[in-house]
């Protein structure tokens, strides 16, 4: 069961008579002769049958076991069928721009992804975005996605003033600002009715606040998924109200920084200095605290690799909060110590590069951050179904689930970089397929 109940928006549930679902969604479909690698860490298993109908995986099965099955037969010999990607850390609408969220959602299908987590935007363009890639009106991941919390000081960001145009940013059902005198009850109601999947912690906020939101959250039934540091509160003031994903690994270090930003806005970096000599004692009981409460870390190494990169090169805007080195040696030691990593990048590659960032990161996680291969998927499927609390239709190729997969034609655990090898994706049981363009198009890495 998933540790809160999954929340379909009522925008979604009155189709129009004239929707039409994708083609072959609907089918009895048996796509047999693939390794299967199911998403719940079990050793690949050759020869194996997926039957998927109205969307839905029927049964798994030994392809012995399937040959009287009355259903479409596809073959996949030669393939590795894996569940549907996952990226738990995206941005579709900051600020809005429908169409350009169209063209990274549809290549995103097209690449192995059927699920995102956009970690807020502008809900009114997500929440149309995900009804479209319900319904099938579009190509595109199913879009789970945040309504925000923060401090009244964080809302002169700009980013806020793009999402909540035509309203005051702060007093917006996805974009609240919290203080002392808040009710927090109904500003955990308000958030749900935007049918956002969980309330994102962001800035500003004192650890009071976020003892009492969390606790209000989970007790209306709604994930909290917040920011590593949400200034002045510290990580471990997030981890002590039992929030449920924390993302970012890089601010995790301000635990045993010198000294700290006291708000968002504060440009200060992590004192490198208490790493030189390897991960501190307090940091390496910090993420054994985060494991033992089950808290899934979406550690997003991409976004700081780019940033330091960006900045080096031009040395414009806010300097980088970590090295990327930094962040690999934080995410490795979490790792280590058996948080759950999930797959998110925080930003998607340009809409000219063929493949997107997911597919970038998760090359880091098996890379330089030393995950091995199986934990690199999971991260991607199980872990990242977890993370944006769909865990009871999705990450793992299993009767009940949805049909999700990916279809590869080279061996993932072998190589990570083989999970750009898609012979086709299928979700909610509609086949996707790379365009012929963009697989002559080197890989973006």
């Amino acid at each position: 069961m998933e540790k809160y109940p999954l929340r379909i928006p009522v925008l979604i549930t009155c189709l129009a008579a004239s929707v039409a679902l994708p083609l072959a969604a609907s089918e009895r479909t048996l796509y047999h002769g693939a390794t299967l690698i199911d998403g719940t860490g079990a050793v690949p298993r050759p020869a194996m049958s997926i039957l998927v109908s109205d969307g839905v995986i029927e049964s798994v099965m030994p392809d012995s076991d399937a040959t009287e099955l009355d259903a479409t037969r596809v073959s996949a010999d030669g393939l590795y069928a894996i569940p549907g990607l996952i990226d738990t850390h995206v941005h579709l609408a900051t600020p809005p721009d429908a169409d350009r969220s169209r063209t990274l959602l549809r290549r995103q299908v097209q690449s192995g992804i059927t699920g995102v987590r956009s970690m807020a935007d502008d809900v009114r363009s997500v929440a149309e975005l995900a009804r479209q890639a319900l319904t099938g009106e579009i190509p595109a991941p199913d879009i789970h996605f945040a309504a925000l919390m923060a401090g009244p000081s964080f809302f002169d960001d700009p980013r806020t003033i793009a999402v909540t145009r035509g309203h005051v940013p702060g007093h917006t059902p996805w974009m609240q600002a919290i203080d002392a005198e808040t009710d927090i009850a109904a500003a955990v109601a308000i958030a749900r009715g935007t049918s956002a999947s969980g309330i994102k912690l962001y800035a500003n906020l004192e650890a009071e606040a976020i003892v009492r939101i969390t606790a209000e959250a989970h007790r209306q039934g709604i994930p909290v998924w917040a920011h590593a540091a949400v200034f002045p509160a510290l990580p471990v003031d997030n981890i002590l109200a039992g929030v449920d994903v924390i993302s970012h690994s890089c601010p995790l270090a301000y635990q045993v920084s010198s000294s700290t930003p006291v708000s968002y806005q504060d440009p200060m970096p992590v004192d490198a200095r208490q790493f030189q000599d390897g991960i501190p004692p307090a940091m390496i009981e910090l993420f054994a605290r985060m494991a033992a409460q089950g808290i899934i870390l979406d550690a997003t190494n991409l976004v700081y690799a780019r940033h330091e990169a960006a900045y080096a090169a031009r040395a414009e805007g806010r300097p980088p909060r970590c090295s990327a080195m930094l962040t690999y040696q934080l995410t490795r030691a979490a790792y280590l110590q058996g948080v759950r990593i999930a797959s998110g990048t925080d930003g998607d590659n340009p809409p000219e590069a063929p493949w997107p960032s997911l597919h970038d990161e998760l090359e880091i996680l098996a890379g330089p951050v030393g995950m091995a291969p199986m934990d690199v998927l999971l991260a991607a499927t199980s872990v990242a179904a977890a993370a944006m609390n769909a865990s009871d239709t999705q990450g793992t190729v299993e009767p009940g689930k949805l049909a999700n997969l990916v279809f590869l034609k080279a061996d993932p655990l072998q190589d990570v970089s083989n999970l750009r090898e898609v012979a086709f994706t299928l979700k909610r049981g509609a086949v996707h397929r790379r365009t012929a363009s963009a697989d002559k198009v080197p890989s973006a890495r």
